[in-house]
């Protein structure tokens, strides 16, 4: 087969040039109405998190997320049916996020590791959480929220169970399970109402009610590892802090 000559070898090659080109202009254009779709629905979803923390769910309007977002009520009707839609979808993110904490803060430790600094890290780790995002808190514990995410919250609920009974398991390895479950129920139980006043406080006191509820699980949970720790050899000796000190 003879070669082209160079005039359309040229050619041709310019005309790939053009298709691949309007190829690309084409692909980049939704491209760039979804990330500005994407950049618009976290500015509405960071509007509705400063509406619900302030009004709490049930007060809360689109019109006022909407002014919050510094956007019109129909720019945000056409990413959002209603409000429900809007706690779902930001309920949704948050719940995932709040699993990489949980995943992260909840493993497992050594037996050795001392329970003050096991309790501590979980500890910061989940207020840090809470006070980065208190919508969190608005959304999973008030009244009239959406049904879907009052169902996420029970799954959640369960899951830390499950996780908290894993990192005690790791300091009590030989308790009964269902002690360790009841010591887990107590424990978020104690971590949630501590939350609700370390979330209503800031500055110096907020810190005060952090280092309270270290305390409180600390001196709940002292004894009943302790007790799992001792041997038959602790018993029977004296150690020289229990001696009565001669006068």
């Amino acid at each position: 087969m003879p070669d082209k000559p160079e005039t359309q070898r040229t050619a041709d090659a310019q005309t790939v040039d053009r298709q691949t080109a309007d190829t690309q202009t084409v692909d980049e254009r939704p491209r760039r109405r979804q990330a500005r779709g994407e950049r618009r629905i976290a500015q509405l979803l960071e509007a509705a998190a400063s509406v619900f923390c302030t009004t709490g769910y049930t007060a809360a309007s689109t019109n006022a997320i909407a002014r919050e977002a510094g956007v019109s009520p129909g720019t945000l009707y056409q990413f959002f049916p209603n409000k429900e839609a809007i706690a779902i979808e930001l309920g949704d993110r948050l719940m995932h996020e709040m699993r990489d904490t949980y995943g992260e803060a909840l493993a497992p430790v050594d037996p050795t590791t001392p329970l003050e600094e096991a309790v501590g890290a979980a500890v910061d780790r989940f207020i840090a959480f809470n006070c980065d995002h208190p919508v969190f808190f608005a959304l999973m514990h008030g009244p009239d929220i959406p049904g879907r995410i009052a169902e996420e919250h029970d799954a959640l609920h369960a899951t830390l169970v499950s996780r908290i009974e894993g990192l005690l398991s790791s300091l009590m390895t030989d308790a009964p399970a269902t002690e360790v479950t009841r010591i887990a129920h107590v424990c978020l139980g104690i971590y949630k109402a501590g939350l609700e006043l370390v979330l209503s406080n800031q500055g110096a006191e907020r810190e005060a009610y952090i280092r309270e509820l270290k305390d409180v699980l600390l001196r709940y949970l002292e004894p009943l590892i302790r007790d799992r720790t001792i041997t038959p050899a602790d018993l029977t000796a004296t150690p020289a802090e229990f001696t009565t000190p001669t006068p």
